[in-house]
């Protein structure tokens, strides 16, 4: 099993010891050894890295074009983290970053009405940035 290591800047533990790291884009890659081994990307532009990655489209300060793929990413993304170095990042990796974090913490075990406040408590403090990404956390249905 490959797994990040606890002490790398971005990586949250999730509550069953999965661990997967946020980062923003805007501080590029360099640096950040080991690669890995999958990435989810969330922008509105197409991003892609040097391993495998899936792109949701996902604007700035808003939610994704299409929730119902942007779920199905996330559970791919959680399965992968049980043996697989995962990363989930956007442009300033906060928002959507966060959102995205929140999700995996509800796949995880995290009720819903707590997810924004674990996130927060274990990645940043001012993740989720905006009222809907908020609202999204808790009332998305996770079933793809």
């Amino acid at each position: 099993m490959t797994q990040w290591s606890p002490d790398l800047e971005g990586v949250v533990t999730l509550p069953g010891g999965r661990r997967i790291r946020g980062r923003g884009l805007r501080d590029g890659s360099a640096g950040f050894e080991p690669a890995p081994d999958f990435g989810l990307y969330l922008t509105a532009q197409y991003h892609e890295e040097r391993w495998p990655s899936r792109w949701i489209a996902w604007p700035d300060f808003r939610l994704p074009r299409t929730p119902s793929d942007a779920i199905a990413a996330l559970r791919e993304a959680y399965d992968r983290s049980a043996t697989e170095r995962v990363e989930v990042a956007c442009d300033g990796g906060t928002g959507r970053t966060g959102t995205a974090l929140a999700l995996l913490a509800r796949f995880d075990g995290v009720p819903a009405g707590e997810a924004v406040a674990w996130v927060r408590a274990n990645y940043r403090p001012r993740a989720v940035e905006t009222p809907w990404q908020r609202r999204f956390v808790r009332r998305v249905h996770l079933s793809a």
